[in-house]
C-alpha cells in the first residue's frame, strides 16, 4: 500500500537539502521546498519535519491521496511536486487521452478507470520526460531529472 511515509521518503531522497543555485528559477530551496512557491516560508531554516507538512497539505491530500492506484499516486505525488500540482494533472490527462484543462473529474477518472494501469503508468511518465526536455534549464538540470525519472521507472516496476 502506497502511502503518505513511503512516498514521502522517497520524495526526500530526490530532492535533498538546502540549495541556492543561480540557474534555478525557484530560488533558494530546502527538501524541495523553493522561496519562489513558499515566500513567507523561512526556506534556509526549515526542517525535514516542516517539508513533510507542507507536502502532506498541497501535494498528497489534494492530489495523490485521490488517485486510486497505489503506484500512481507516488508518481503523481513526484510529479506534482517536481511540476507543481496542475502540470502533474494536465500531464495525466495528456496521458489518458482527456482533454488537459488541469482540473480532475468525473471524465478523467472514468477514463483512467477504462486504460490498463500499465500504459497508464508508462504515458504519464512519457509525458513528464517530455516535459523535462522542453524546459530551457534543461541544459543545467536534465542529467537530475533523468535521474529522478529512472528511479521512477524503477518504483513503478516494484510498486505494481
Amino acid at each position: 500500500m502506497m502511502d503518505f511515509d513511503v512516498a514521502i521518503e522517497r520524495i526526500l531522497s530526490h530532492e535533498g537539502g538546502l540549495v541556492d543555485d543561480p540557474r534555478d528559477p525557484g530560488g533558494l530551496t530546502n527538501w524541495g521546498i523553493c522561496r519562489r512557491s513558499y515566500p513567507v516560508v523561512d526556506i534556509r531554516n526549515l526542517t525535514r519535519d516542516g517539508a513533510k507538512e507542507i507536502y502532506r497539505a498541497d501535494f498528497w491530500e489534494p492530489i495523490a491521496a485521490t488517485v486510486a492506484d497505489p503506484a500512481l499516486r507516488f508518481q503523481m505525488l513526484d510529479a506534482a511536486v517536481n511540476h507543481g500540482a496542475g502540470n502533474a494533472v494536465r500531464m495525466l490527462q495528456r496521458a489518458i487521452g482527456a482533454a488537459p484543462d488541469g482540473h480532475w473529474g468525473p471524465h478523467s477518472s472514468a477514463l483512467l478507470a477504462g486504460m490498463d494501469a500499465h500504459d497508464a503508468h508508462l504515458l504519464f511518465l512519457a509525458e513528464r520526460f517530455d516535459f523535462w526536455c522542453a524546459l530551457s534549464t534543461f541544459n543545467a538540470f536534465g542529467r537530475g531529472w533523468t535521474r529522478r525519472g529512472a528511479a521512477n521507472l524503477r518504483y513503478l516496476a516494484g510498486d505494481n
